[in-house]
């Protein structure tokens, strides 16, 4: 099952390996949306970054 991450928080005042991580998941602006494979790749990004995203089964 895949799941679809959405950018919520801003990136300005973040860690450079957050914003790296938010890039990699293809998350640049507030909003932007992007369905990722659900594998321990991706789980590993998503814990990285929760505070600044929302994430749903899609």
């Amino acid at each position: 099952m895949a799941k679809v991450v959405t950018l919520k928080k801003s990136l300005i005042g973040s860690k450079k390996d957050q914003i790296a991580t938010a890039h990699a998941l293809g998350l640049r602006k507030i909003g932007d949306k992007s369905v990722q494979p659900d594998n321990p790749q991706t789980q590993g990004k998503i814990k990285k970054i929760a505070h600044l995203i929302d994430v749903t089964e899609g």
